[in-house]
């Protein structure tokens, strides 16, 4: 298991950039994927970006490909999401979460989550 403390999130106007943190507990960072998640239409959490635990591949949504990019330091046990050209329908919170096995860009293999970080995005 590893703690998960997400930060960065604020408000920011349309076409602006935010770049949110998430800082985990523990010694055995490297060997998890790492994801961030929102709230999809019906509130389920959607994936949005993640990346494998050896970095090597990234899974973007549709919506925020071009847009977003996620990169992780496992000397400093934190991954990040740059986002830019933010958009309101960007506004969420923005959840981190890790997974030790399984798939990386499936919903199904986290269950470790952070408590999140609010982004608003104004017009």
């Amino acid at each position: 298991q590893v703690q998960l403390v997400e930060s960065g999130g604020g408000l920011v106007q349309a076409w602006g950039s935010l770049r949110l943190s998430c800082a985990a507990s523990g010694r055995t960072f490297s060997s998890y994927a790492m994801g961030w998640f929102r709230p999809g239409p019906g509130n389920e959490r959607v994936l949005v970006a993640a990346l494998s635990a050896s970095g090597g591949s990234r899974y973007y949504a549709d919506s925020v490909k071009g847009r977003f990019t996620i990169s992780r330091d496992n000397a400093r046990n934190t991954v990040d999401v740059q986002m830019n050209s933010l958009n309101p329908e960007d506004t969420a919170v923005y959840y981190c979460a890790a997974s030790r096995g399984g798939v990386y860009y499936y919903i199904e293999s986290y269950n470790n989550w952070g408590q999140g970080t609010q982004v608003t995005v104004s017009s």
